[in-house]
């Protein structure tokens, strides 16, 4: 609906399908979750950490009060962020398609190395891209993966 004219009419249509991607999460239906693209993030991942901890309210006290877990929650922040980390960070598996999706994109070697990665499925709704179009949006794949 992006390409749509006057579906927002104070927002200009696009002239052409951006790329839609979907992020990983537990859902199943009406379909499983699909990787196309992996992204390993062990570089990066106390990065991460430290942008999931700066969202107080939502790791701290939302999505624990609706697990009924508040009461683990510490109260002192260092406590807390290695909390996040061991419940959060720690207890993800990288999935069996999720590491297929590594090694597509980083090659054998580097891929049985990371033990973080985030995951990506293209969506139907949006633009489709190529191979080549797809190292464009994520320049620091290996050109040639081994």
């Amino acid at each position: 609906m992006v390409t749509v004219p006057n579906v927002a009419p104070d927002t200009p249509a696009l002239r052409k399908n951006p790329v839609f991607m979907y992020f990983q999460d537990g859902f199943q239906k009406p379909a499983p979750f699909t990787p196309d693209i992996a992204v390993g993030i062990d570089d990066v991942i106390e990065k991460k950490l430290g942008a999931l901890d700066a969202h107080v309210s939502q790791f701290y006290e939302w999505m624990p009060w609706l697990d009924g877990i508040l009461e683990q929650v510490p109260k002192e922040a260092g406590a807390r962020k290695e909390w996040l980390r061991k419940r959060y960070m720690d207890s993800r598996e990288t999935t069996p398609a999720v590491r297929q999706a590594l090694v597509k994109w980083y090659g054998q070697e580097t891929a049985k190395g990371m033990k973080y990665a985030e995951a990506f499925e293209i969506c139907e709704y949006g633009k489709r891209p190529s191979e080549a179009e797809l190292r464009q949006l994520f320049p620091f794949f290996p050109a040639n993966p081994r």
